[in-house]
């Protein structure tokens, strides 16, 4: 098993977790443990979303960047960890863990 894969169980596997998303660079889906709708709805919304934070990190300080988002509502927080070359997204119901 790859070690994406070994991640990716792992971060599966901790409490409250409800899905993974990774997209890549233009924010297209290339693996979920969500169902297609979801995946596509959570891929666009929070590709448009860390890099509007990205570009504002940037305009402040232009030797930083974006390393994290947390964004926490009542039902779930989502947890997006920008790379280069892709966004790796975790949903998870903040009650559970």
């Amino acid at each position: 098993m790859s070690e994406v894969e070994e991640t990716l169980k792992r971060i599966q596997s901790h409490k409250g977790v409800i899905g993974i998303i990774v997209v890549n660079s233009e924010g297209i889906p290339i693996r979920t443990t969500l169902d297609n709708s979801t995946t596509v709805q959570y891929a666009g919304l929070i590709h448009q979303l860390a890099a509007k934070a990205r570009s504002t990190v940037r305009d402040i300080d232009p030797q930083n960047d974006l390393t994290f988002v947390r964004i926490r509502s009542r039902k779930h927080e989502i947890m997006v960890a920008p790379e280069n070359d892709y966004l790796l997204i975790v949903i998870q119901n903040p009650e559970a863990a």
